[in-house]
């Protein structure tokens, strides 16, 4: 069976894959840009997107701001047409300044989850750019559109639904990890019903996007048949030439057995899935000191004087230092990845008919 292509309104993605926004420094410009070449939605991420800026230790916002347009319009010359986006935490500080330069630099789309995007349709107003919440629940779903079709009287252009087998944050209680895994699929269904029936409201099609634990070209089959319009994969595309993480990042995955890859309790107070290393180890055991407040994060999301540690230096230094001493953020599936490949090699196995 042919993949069909993705629509969201009048976009078109010939291949109904989204490659997630990995942060930071992960799902940047080569990646991004490599997966809308061949079809797929390629996203950036914002976090600390602007980290090897030079004025980055002395304005990290600035330098954000700038590298959000370099960085997509690098994306956009390697993707020859294709589509390309952002992935932007709504609790990130001075959130609402991201959004509003992701749609002057000219984003395709942009995706919003770490918190309900309460104003993301005010925020783009008057432009092209499609928007999407990331859902865990049912009961987000009903919440986020029910207020966006109060405020605004619109609606999103498409939902991702993420998974609790995906990497990063995850929208779960880390005590029912398991319990939430057996009753995802129910879940799905019941999100897909939800966001059909405000599409009927709105007279559109409002796509569903499956992410987490999304690997193979069955997975891809397997929720399609759930009623999705496509899926997010971010994990398998890490260990790819293309892929703007280092090699020593790459490589900590290609190392990873099944057993390495667990959940732990980020500072932003969600669990996060990663990949067990010394740092995982550390954090169990020790607080470790804040060097410097990068503003990554709202104040109501991030409390200086009693988190753990900063989520957002060890981020960093997962891509600019030894990443075994760093958090390393990935999917269930990481463990599967053995060796090196290309984004084209990647989705020739997920087209490739059954």
């Amino acid at each position: 069976m042919t993949l069909k292509p993705l629509v969201i309104d009048k976009l078109v993605a010939k291949i109904p894959v989204i490659q997630g926004g990995m942060g930071i420094g992960v799902s940047l410009a080569n990646l991004a840009g490599a997966v809308a070449r061949e079809g797929g939605i390629g996203i950036l991420s914002t976090a600390q997107i602007g980290y090897q800026e030079e004025m980055f230790e002395k304005s990290p916002l600035r330098a954000n701001m700038d590298a959000i347009k370099k960085q997509f319009d690098k994306a956009k010359e390697i993707a020859k047409g294709g589509v390309v986006g952002f992935n932007i935490m709504a609790a990130t500080f001075q959130y609402e300044r991201y959004v509003k330069r992701c749609v002057e630099v000219g984003a395709d789309v942009i995706i919003c989850g770490a918190g309900l995007p309460v104003n993301l349709p005010e925020l783009v107003e008057g432009s092209k750019t499609k928007i999407a919440p990331i859902v865990s629940s049912n009961k987000a779903a009903k919440v986020l559109l029910g207020l966006w079709k109060k405020r605004y009287n619109k609606t999103a252009d498409f939902v991702v639904v993420e998974g609790p087998k995906a990497g990063g944050h995850l929208g779960f209680k880390a005590d029912s990890m398991d319990e939430s895994i057996e009753n995802m699929d129910n879940e799905l269904k019941e999100i897909i019903a939800t966001v059909n029936a405000f599409g009927e409201e709105f007279n559109r099609t409002i796509p569903v996007i499956f992410a987490g634990g999304v690997y193979t070209r069955s997975d891809i089959d397997y929720y399609l048949s759930l009623g999705c319009s496509g899926v997010q994969m971010a994990t398998r595309f890490v260990v790819t030439e293309e892929c703007d993480a280092p090699e020593s990042y790459k490589q900590s995955y290609i190392d990873a057995k099944e057993g390495d890859i667990g959940i732990i309790k980020s500072p932003v107070g969600m669990p996060g899935r990663a990949i067990k290393n010394q740092f995982t180890e550390r954090i169990k055991h020790e607080t470790i000191p804040i060097e410097k407040c990068r503003n990554c994060l709202s104040y109501k999301h991030c409390d200086r004087k009693t988190i753990p540690y900063c989520i957002s230096q060890t981020l960093l230094n997962a891509v600019t230092k030894e990443p075994n001493h760093a958090l390393v953020f990935a999917g269930s599936n990481a463990y599967r990845i053995k060796e090196k490949t290309t984004v084209r090699k990647i989705f020739e196995e997920l087209t490739q008919a059954n």
